[in-house]
């Protein structure tokens, strides 16, 4: 069996690979191994954890719509459909989404 995995990509850029650790009914656990593009997104999800974290909601809320305002993409490396729609976190190697 074949490990599960998507590419986060900025438009052609890789910012980092998620291998599926595990998953619910909502979210995806996954390592995170940053990519060449990843120091350009790293300070908003610094940003949204650390809002989420202090229980700022309207601050956690803006910090994701900056996430989502770049254009990221899940590419799956098996080769399906990319994921252009979802919620993501990742705090050190440890990253987690939902679509």
């Amino acid at each position: 069996m074949t490990e599960k995995s998507w590419q986060l990509r900025r438009g052609e850029h890789l910012v980092g690979t998620l291998t599926l650790e595990e998953a619910d009914m909502f979210w995806s656990d996954c390592h995170f191994a940053p990519g060449p593009a990843w120091e350009a997104v790293r300070p908003l999800f610094a940003t949204a954890r650390n809002a989420w974290s202090r229980c700022d909601e309207a601050a956690a809320v803006a910090a994701d719509e900056a996430i989502d305002a770049e254009g990221l993409a899940l590419v799956p490396a098996d080769g399906g459909e990319p994921i252009t729609d979802f919620l993501i976190r990742i705090a050190g190697e440890a990253a987690r989404f939902r679509h």
